[in-house]
């Protein structure tokens, strides 16, 4: 299993002589986020409920800064007392904004995935998800400005701009599947292995603010991997890896975080902090700090340019704040008191 997430993870590293940039939005942290990578991610995690919210702002050194606001929550309920697999649920929605004429990406999703356990140790799931969602762009007309606007070099805003501007709005709709692999093995000292693929655009929507010329969304496809393991009983290595492609555009970005954790009664974890770097191919290097006490976890990142906006930028790219609340409702039966799950929250 070791040899053949090395060989997906080279695969990967070899795709980045095509790497550009990812048309959809995108994070740093990327690992915090399921619904928008792999449907089929959705419920992967430790605990049976999820809560995260997520903070971006981007270019603040060049123009208007370009912002992103999410909020996401998980749910996965057991299959019932005599089964070991699992059907999770998940909602996301979330607010971008970009550029002078804010153009606003506005949009839901709602994902269902089934995990089911692949052997008798209920240590290896292969999942199947679905997501849905629905999509506003818009951008406001009033902030653009045009050359019959100015007047021997003064701009006058109430001067005919002699443009043809199309309706400001567009609304599409989004499907898509994944699928997800993930493996534990060890006893003392366990490692966690996760693999998947996934699609988004399937519909191909018309995409464009004029009615008589359009252009179809390209489906973005996307190929995760990661790999969790505890070096020892208090220090655990995480490394993620995620390659996009949607039409001509595609993005690579991988991470790695060491962290070091305490416990506290009954072996449940009381705090955990964590250090790493992550790098999105020809693009930034990203430093990241993450902290978790108890059921709440806070992670940081900054993105230092290195591609050829960097003198514009003086290497400033973006700050990124992300919030988790995980747990088990109800507490007493809660889904993880079943079997062996991975630890990628």
């Amino acid at each position: 299993m070791k040899r053949f997430i090395v060989y997906i993870l080279i695969f990967i590293c070899g795709m980045t002589y095509y790497s550009s940039a990812q048309a959809d939005i995108h994070y740093s942290q990327f690992y915090e986020t399921a619904l928008l990578r792999n449907p089929a991610l959705t419920g992967v995690f430790d605990k049976n409920y999820k809560v995260s919210a997520y903070y971006r702002s981007q270019w603040i050194s060049i123009t208007s800064p370009y912002q992103t606001m999410q909020i996401s929550g998980e749910y996965r309920l057991s299959m019932g007392h005599n089964s070991n697999d699992f059907l999770s649920l998940g909602l996301l929605g979330y607010n971008d904004i970009a550029g002078e004429l804010e153009q606003k990406i506005t949009g839901g999703y709602m994902s269902v995935n089934y995990n089911k356990s692949i052997n008798t140790n209920n240590n290896s799931y292969l999942s199947v998800g679905f997501v849905g969602g629905a999509l506003q762009y818009s951008f406001d007309p009033s902030k653009a400005t045009f050359d019959n606007q100015f007047q021997a070099g003064v701009y006058d805003p109430t001067n005919p701009n002699m443009e043809n501007i199309p309706e400001p709005r567009m609304n599409i709709t989004d499907v898509g599947a994944g699928i997800n692999y993930n493996f534990t093995a060890g006893n003392s000292q366990e490692a966690t292995y996760m693999l998947g693929v996934s699609g988004y655009h399937f519909s191909q929507p018309l995409f464009s603010y004029f009615k008589t010329f359009s252009y179809t969304q390209n489906i973005r496809w996307n190929l995760n991997a990661a790999m969790v393991r505890e070096l020892n009983e208090n220090v655990i290595l995480q490394v993620h890896a995620n390659y996009a492609q949607q039409g001509s555009y595609s993005e690579i970005i991988a991470c790695a975080l060491i962290g070091w954790r305490t416990f506290e009664a009954f072996s449940e974890t009381s705090f955990e902090i964590y250090g790493g770097v992550g790098y999105r191919y020809q693009d930034a290097v990203v430093p990241i700090v993450k902290l978790r006490f108890k059921r709440a976890s806070f992670g940081i990142s900054y993105d230092v340019n290195t591609s050829k906006l960097q003198k514009a930028s003086n290497s400033q790219g973006g700050l990124e704040v992300t919030a988790t609340l995980t747990g088990n409702y109800p507490p007493s039966r809660g889904a993880y008191r079943k079997t062996v799950c991975p630890r990628f929250n």
